[in-house]
């Protein structure tokens, strides 16, 4: 039965405080930075529940724009699928797009497609990445507006009416002539009514949501402006796009990163540029090596054992079979007359030992150049072994 070499604990072993020294840092940090993600999500999600949603009564919520239209003879219905949203495209409706970016772009195509020849009008709200696919002719300024009472600047009847309005966020460029450019944010208008190339259809763009809001419909001249805009005609249907929609893919099925909200893609990229930095900052050496003098002295009984340690940490005895026997040659060389060139040549070694000791040298090759022992019990055999012929070509 082969017995495993055990060897003591030194000063050099981690104690368990030293441990929890070491990563009490590193674990605060995750704690920290777990539960700020949890609070985040939290405020987040209490903060934009029902947003734009005609049914929510929340700040960010829109029952109140709808109680208002109903009010003047306008119904409002929410759909949650392209279907039905394609259905319910007519002269007398008016369809309005709370989320357009969220669509893909076959979903934008179809869509498109239903409303223009439809003769309703079609309100999108802050589209950024979706406008090739609705509005054809319309693009986002990349530098967002950051005013939120702008005067109406334009000629359309119903932001004259209405006056100043909170709008900005997008601005948007557009190579459409007979479109109108409403409420101007450094020349660029936040509000956009396009007409229809046939019939009496049009699209408007707005560029923020704030004057569905039900906290902002009382400000300025947002309520006017939203109930010209959504009231034009009797009915007024609100569509939410939803997860469920099963036609945002072809095949009707949707991945798992299909399920996942854009930001979120970003918030793991984040986290991975946060990791690389956090890697370069904490790399000890980012060239090459470069040799300094130890502060300190350290006993050369700890050296050998500390490396001794990783040696059978990591199960490397061929290496330490190796360095002893190396060690060991270079130091018979110079007892027997061989140079420290020739120290690790058999054929220049071995005789010379074999002629020192007065034997015939068969055991010796063996032991300074035999193959790697196969086990702990063996290597410390192979160590006493070197030790006892290194003191025998010592002895006078």
């Amino acid at each position: 039965m082969t017995a495993e070499a055990t060897l003591p604990a030194t000063s050099a072993s981690p104690t368990a405080r030293q441990l929890w020294t070491r990563s009490r840092g590193v674990l605060l940090a995750v704690v920290l930075l777990l539960v700020g993600a949890v609070v985040i999500a939290v405020v987040r999600s209490s903060a934009h529940h029902g947003r734009l949603d005609p049914r929510s009564a929340d700040p960010y919520g829109s029952h109140a724009v709808a109680a208002l239209l109903g009010e003047h003879g306008v119904s409002t219905r929410v759909v949650t699928t392209l279907d039905e949203a394609r259905a319910a495209t007519a002269p007398d409706t008016t369809l309005l797009l709370a989320a357009p970016d969220l669509l893909t772009h076959r979903q934008q195509e179809r869509l498109q497609q239903a409303t223009r020849d439809s003769g309703g009008r079609t309100v999108l709200v802050a589209p950024r990445t979706s406008l090739d696919g609705l509005v054809p002719g319309v693009s986002a300024d990349p530098a967002p507006s950051f005013e939120s009472q702008l005067a109406p600047g334009c000629a359309l009847p119903a932001a004259r009416r209405a006056g100043s309005a909170d709008l900005g966020g997008y601005r948007y460029l557009t190579t459409l002539a007979d479109a109108d450019r409403c409420y101007p944010s450094d020349g660029l208008p936040t509000l956009l009514r396009i007409p229809a190339a046939s019939g009496s259809g049009d699209t408007v763009v707005l560029g923020a949501p704030d004057i569905l809001y039900n906290s902002r419909l009382d400000k300025q001249g947002n309520a006017s402006l939203a109930l010209q805009l959504l009231g034009s005609r009797s009915h007024l249907v609100w569509y939410l796009p939803s997860l469920s929609d099963t036609s945002a893919t072809d095949s009707g099925q949707r991945s798992f990163f299909d399920l996942l909200p854009s930001g979120w893609l970003w918030g793991a990229l984040q986290l991975f540029i946060a990791a690389a930095v956090a890697a370069l900052w904490r790399a000890r050496r980012l060239g090459p090596l470069v040799h300094e003098n130890l502060p300190v002295a350290i006993r050369a009984s700890e050296t050998v054992e500390g490396r001794a340690r990783l040696y059978r940490k990591a199960r490397a005895r061929d290496r330490a079979a190796a360095a002893l026997r190396s060690t060991t040659r270079t130091r018979l060389a110079p007892l027997v007359g061989v140079p420290l060139a020739q120290a690790h040549a058999p054929e220049a070694l071995l005789p010379a030992l074999s002629a020192h000791l007065r034997d015939d040298g068969q055991s010796l090759h063996p032991l300074l150049f035999g193959p790697p022992p196969g086990d702990d019990a063996a290597l410390i055999a192979l160590a006493d072994q070197l030790d006892a012929l290194e003191r025998e070509v010592r002895r006078p």
